[in-house]
């Protein structure tokens, strides 16, 4: 067959590369995609001094007991509108979760958790912090991904938060590697330059550390309106991932914060309110592309006293909510709501496994179905059925009996631009 001939010469195709030499640049530094490591469900919180090394076992131990005194895992599934074999099913992995790996993210809270103490007692609870993770990370008894929230880097406390991100960070170096899944948490952001003064600290901690760059990654809390609509008109939170490319690890929404600046009574401040969700959807278009993930904010509705059962219907299907939505993590703040936050996402991902899997083998077979998936829609199927093996709700030789695809293969399907990268 003759080789049909064109009318663009091989001038214009090199001019037309050489106009968008940039927009190749960006797409590759700025926008690489989710790196496919695992991302933690939730983000527990708790005062930087109430931290010791049993503390996830201890959470773990208080959850199943609040369970069992409210009739079991199996009633809560039915609470939260499981039917009777969901609920079977999801109980067993969540009973088998909270007695192993109860907190996947912890975050010791030096800021509205811990409050102004003083320097002192402050510089004394920074160190004990970071004696007390390498003593957890070294008995395999810390979370898989732990560290610190410290105070803001608003003129009043920024000095205090950085001497308390120096001591924390300086502590763990002295004791040897840092922990695999380090992370920082900077709060009350209202500017890109807050985000860039952030980004030095933590190269010149690399620096005198002799940490390999871009190790210190953070995130950042969306808690004031400021980041979502700056004075210029523009979003400033859209700059963030440009302005330190590759340092923002995750944006935290931050629900009550939020919700007080924009003048929302207490008795109406919710993740799911309409400024919630306006600030989270300019979030997600923000970081859309860029690998950093999101989380969305906590509820305070919490299940104690005679309230329990109230409380974890409206933890799971707040945690639903976040979940249909795109936000794949979310804040907790007692024991009490593990439960409740192990078996929404559980049944989220069970729920939805058979037909993706199914979906999905039709897509890699190539055989004709009810639904015609192109690759994108792919890639989402695949990221969801991922997502639930790496959180435990599904497991692997289940995805291989449904979808018939191995995990690596899943994880390529997923995130095929890592498979292209690393040949």
């Amino acid at each position: 067959m003759a080789v049909p001939e064109t009318s663009l010469t091989a001038g214009d195709l090199a001019r037309i590369d050489g106009q968008l030499a940039d927009t190749d640049r960006l797409l590759e530094q700025n926008y690489p995609g989710d790196d496919g490591s695992r991302q933690p469900v939730h983000t527990v919180y708790v005062p930087a001094d109430r931290f010791t090394p049993s503390l996830a076992a201890d959470w773990g131990t208080q959850a199943l007991a609040t369970a069992a005194a409210h009739g079991g895992l199996s009633r809560l599934g039915s609470l939260l509108g499981q039917d009777a074999d969901l609920a079977g099913a999801v109980a067993s992995r969540v009973e088998t979760k909270l007695g192993t790996e109860p907190i996947e993210d912890l975050r010791l809270d030096f800021e509205d958790g811990f409050g102004d103490r003083g320097d002192d007692a402050e510089d004394a609870a920074a160190v004990a912090a970071a004696s007390a993770v390498a003593a957890a990370v070294s008995a395999g008894s810390a979370p898989p991904f732990i560290g610190i929230r410290f105070k803001c880097f608003e003129a009043p406390t920024r000095a205090r938060g950085l001497r308390t991100l120096d001591l924390f960070v300086s502590g763990l170096a002295a004791a040897g590697e840092l922990p695999a899944g380090l992370v920082l948490t900077l709060p009350k952001v209202t500017t890109v330059a807050q985000v860039q003064a952030m980004d030095y600290a933590v190269s010149r901690l690399e620096e005198i550390h002799s940490l390999p760059a871009g190790r210190l990654r953070f995130e950042v809390q969306v808690e004031t309106p400021q980041l979502i609509l700056g004075p210029e008109g523009t979003s400033p939170v859209a700059q963030l991932p440009h302005a330190v490319p590759g340092r923002i690890s995750g944006l935290h929404y931050g629900t009550y914060d939020y919700s007080a600046s924009l003048q929302i009574s207490a008795e109406y401040q919710s993740m799911e309110h309409p400024v919630a969700d306006f600030a989270k959807e300019v979030m997600q278009l923000a970081v859309a592309g860029t690998g950093i993930r999101l989380s969305d904010g906590s509820t305070n509705i919490i299940p104690v006293g005679d309230n329990v059962e109230n409380a974890w219907q409206l933890h799971g299907r707040l945690v639903r909510r976040s979940l249909e939505r795109g936000y794949y993590q979310g804040w907790d703040l007692h024991p009490a709501q593990l439960p409740s936050r192990f078996a929404a996402t559980y049944a989220f991902y069970r729920q939805g496994l058979p037909a993706a899997a199914a979906r999905l083998r039709n897509y890699v077979e190539q055989t004709e179905g009810g639904v015609m998936d192109e690759p994108a829609t792919a890639r989402a199927l695949a990221g969801f059925v991922l997502r639930g093996v790496q959180c435990g709700a599904v497991g692997a030789e289940e995805v291989q009996a449904l979808a018939g695809v191995g995990l690596p293969q899943l994880t390529s399907l997923a995130h095929p631009r890592l498979t292209t990268t690393s040949k």
